[in-house]
C-alpha cells in the first residue's frame, strides 16, 4: 500500500514534470535538422490508426508518461546510418542513441519497472519512426512531382560565403578590369592589345577592300556609260520621230497618190500615221499657250515654292513615262488589228483604232503640258539672281538620294532606275533648250557665257548625284559592277533588235515614248524661227519657211545618221566583247 502510493505520488511528479515540459517546449520550439539522405522510393501508405494509449503495457495504477522524441539521422563513421532521439524531461534536452535511451530510463525509474518502461519506449519509439518515415516519404513524393520532365536535378543554392562577390571577381582569371588596376597598366595593356579601333570596327580582309574600290572607281565608271548609251538611244527615238516618221508620212501620201486607188495599209504605216496624228494634235495645242503668262505666274513664287512645283511636276511625268508607253501599245496593237482584219470586222477595228488614238493624244497632250511647266520652272530658277537653281538643284538631287539609296531594290528595280535616269538626263536636255530658247528670244546682253555655267551645272549635278545613287544602291544591296555591264549589254542586244531566249530580259527594255519631248521642243523651237523670218511679202516668207525647214531637216537627218550609225557601232563592238569574255570564262 505504501509502495501504491508512493508509486502515485511519483506518477503524479511525473506528471508535473511532464505539463512543466510541454509549457518550455511551446517556449522553445525545437529545430529539426536533417541530413539529406538519400532512401529509395517508397509509395506512401494510408494508415488507419486506432487510437490508443501509448503505454499499453501499464496498468491504470501504474506511471504513466510520454516524452517528446525527434529524430535526428546521421551517418556513421563505417557509412551505417544512425538515429538519435531527443528526449525532453524536465525541460532539458537529451540526446543520445538507441542503446543510451534505455540508460538513461533505467536511470530514471528504477531497476523495477525497467521491463515496461523498455516496452512503452519502444512503442513510442516505433510510432515516431512511423510517422518520421511517413512524412520522408511525403518529402521525397514532392520532390519528385518538382523535378523537371528531363530529370535534371534542381542544383542548390550557394552558401552565402560563396557568393561573396570579391572572392568571385579575385578568383576568376576572366575578370579584365580589377579595381586595382593602375590607369598606366590599363593604357599599356591598351597600346599592346592591336587595332586601336577593335572595339567599334571589323578586322579588313580582301572582300572589303574590293567593296571599296568598287563603290569609288569600278562601278561610277560603268554606271556613267550604261547611262550615257541609254541618252543616246533616247536621243535617236527622238530624232527618229522627227526625221524618219515624216518622211514615212510623205512616201505613204505619195504612193496614195500614185495609185489613185484605195490601199489598205500595213500595221507599222498605221503605227505612224497615228503616232503624226499624235504629235501634229500636241503641237497645234501647246502653241495656244502663253508661255510669258506661265513664265510669270511660276517666276511670282519664291524659292521654297519653286521647288515644290518642280517636283509635283517630276513626280506626274515619272507617273506619265509608266503610263505612257501601255497606252501608246495598245494603239500599236489597235494598228496591228486593224490591218489584218477581215472585211466583216472592219468596222470594229476602226472604231478601236479611233479611241485608242484618242487616248493617246489626250494623254500625250497632257503630258506634254507637264514637261513644258517644268521647262519653264527650270528657266525661271536659272534667270533668277537669288541662286534659286542651286538651292532646287540642292533640295531636288539630295531628296531623291534619299528617297531611293537606304532602300532594298532588286536586281530588275535597279535596271530599271538606270533606265529612268537616262530618259531624265534627256528630259533635261529638252528643258535646257527650251531655256535656250526663251534666253535667245528675251535676254539682253552677254548672256550666253551665263547659260552654259548654268548649263554645266545642271549637268554635272545630274550627274554626280546618280553616281553616288547607284554606287551606294550596289554597295547596300550587295552587287559587284559587273551587273551594270550585263545592262549595258542587254541594251546594246536592244540597240540591234536582237531577240535573247531569256523573257526576263525582253521585259527589261528601255521604254521612251518621244512624243511629249518632241511636242515640247518643237513649241518652244518654233517663236525662234519666227523671229528671224523676214515680214513681208509673202511669197518672200514662205520662202525662208521652207528653207529653213530644209535646212533643220537635213542637220536633224544628218545628227540621226551619227548618232544611229555609233550605236550600232557601239553595240556590235560591246556585245561581241561580252561573247568573248563569256567564252574565255566557259574555256576557263
Amino acid at each position: 500500500m505504501a509502495w501504491r502510493s508512493s508509486g502515485r505520488k511519483l506518477s503524479f511528479e511525473i506528471l508535473n514534470h511532464s505539463s512543466s515540459h510541454e509549457e518550455k517546449e511551446d517556449q522553445y520550439p525545437v529545430n529539426y535538422q536533417s541530413d539529406p539522405v538519400e532512401k529509395p522510393y517508397r509509395k506512401k501508405k494510408k494508415h488507419k490508426r486506432k487510437h490508443k494509449p501509448l503505454h499499453p503495457a501499464i496498468h491504470e495504477d501504474s506511471i504513466t508518461h510520454s516524452y517528446p522524441v525527434v529524430q535526428n539521422s546521421h551517418h556513421t563513421d563505417n557509412g551505417n546510418i544512425q538515429n538519435s532521439y531527443i528526449v525532453g524531461g524536465d525541460g532539458s534536452v537529451v540526446c543520445s542513441t538507441v542503446s543510451e535511451v534505455g540508460a538513461e530510463i533505467q536511470r530514471v525509474y528504477g531497476n523495477g519497472e525497467l521491463r515496461q518502461r523498455n516496452v512503452n519506449f519502444s512503442g513510442v519509439v516505433e510510432t515516431a519512426m512511423e510517422e518520421n518515415a511517413l512524412e520522408e516519404s511525403a518529402v521525397e513524393e514532392k520532390q519528385r512531382r518538382s523535378e523537371p520532365p528531363n530529370g535534371s536535378v534542381v542544383t542548390k543554392l550557394e552558401t552565402a560565403e560563396s557568393l561573396d562577390w570579391n572572392k568571385l571577381m579575385a578568383d576568376d582569371p576572366n575578370y579584365l578590369f580589377s579595381m586595382e588596376k593602375s590607369p598606366v597598366k590599363y593604357f599599356m595593356d591598351e597600346m599592346n592589345k592591336g587595332i586601336s579601333l577593335r572595339s567599334t570596327t571589323t578586322p579588313g580582309s580582301e572582300k572589303e577592300r574590293e567593296r571599296v574600290y568598287d563603290t569609288i572607281f569600278r562601278l561610277p565608271w560603268r554606271c556613267e556609260l550604261l547611262i550615257d548609251v541609254g541618252f543616246f538611244v533616247c536621243l535617236d527615238s527622238f530624232l527618229s520621230l522627227l526625221t524618219i516618221m515624216p518622211t514615212k508620212i510623205l512616201m505613204i501620201l505619195w504612193r496614195f497618190r500614185s495609185a489613185r486607188q484605195f490601199k489598205k495599209p500595213s500595221a507599222a504605216e498605221l503605227s505612224d500615221i497615228g503616232c503624226f496624228i499624235v504629235l501634229a494634235s500636241g503641237v497645234v495645242l501647246l502653241g495656244q499657250i502663253d508661255i510669258s503668262l506661265i513664265y510669270h505666274m511660276i517666276r511670282g513664287q519664291g524659292t521654297i515654292k519653286l521647288y515644290v512645283v518642280y517636283n509635283v511636276l517630276e513626280i506626274f511625268d515619272k507617273l506619265c513615262q509608266s503610263f505612257g508607253g501601255d497606252v501608246l501599245q495598245a494603239l500599236f496593237n489597235s494598228s496591228e488589228g486593224l490591218a489584218n482584219c477581215s472585211s466583216e470586222n472592219m468596222r470594229f477595228w476602226i472604231l478601236r483604232f479611233i479611241s485608242d488614238q484618242a487616248l493617246a493624244m489626250a494623254f500625250s497632250i497632257l503630258h506634254s503640258f507637264i514637261l513644258l511647266a517644268q521647262a519653264i520652272t527650270l528657266s525661271t530658277c536659272i534667270v533668277a539672281h537669288n541662286n534659286a537653281l542651286l538651292a532646287l538643284l540642292v533640295s531636288n538631287n539630295f531628296a531623291e538620294i534619299k528617297s531611293n539609296v537606304f532602300k532594298r531594290f532588286s536586281k530588275d528595280n535597279i535596271h530599271s532606275l538606270v533606265y529612268s535616269d537616262s530618259i531624265e538626263r534627256f528630259h533635261i536636255s529638252a528643258f535646257l533648250s527650251a531655256v535656250l530658247a526663251q534666253n535667245i528670244l528675251e535676254a539682253e546682253g552677254p548672256w550666253f557665257e551665263s547659260f552654259l555655267l548654268n548649263a554645266l551645272m545642271v549637268f554635272f549635278c545630274e550627274m554626280l548625284i546618280d553616281i553616288i545613287k547607284h554606287s551606294f544602291l550596289a554597295k547596300f544591296n550587295d552587287m559587284k559592277p559587273i551587273v551594270y555591264s550585263e545592262f549595258l549589254e542587254e541594251l546594246c542586244n536592244q540597240t540591234l533588235n536582237i531577240q535573247t531566249e531569256n523573257t526576263e530580259s525582253r521585259k527589261r527594255t528601255l521604254t521612251f515614248i518621244p512624243l511629249a519631248p518632241a511636242c515640247v521642243v518643237i513649241r518652244v523651237l518654233t517663236p525662234v524661227y519666227s523671229a528671224h523670218l523676214p515680214p513681208s511679202p509673202l511669197p518672200w516668207r514662205l520662202f525662208w519657211i521652207l528653207f529653213l525647214s530644209a535646212l533643220t531637216y537635213v542637220m536633224l537627218t544628218s545628227l540621226k545618221v551619227m548618232v544611229g550609225m555609233g550605236l550600232q557601232k557601239h553595240a556590235n563592238w560591246y556585245v561581241e566583247r561580252c561573247r568573248r569574255r563569256k567564252k574565255r570564262i566557259h574555256n576557263d
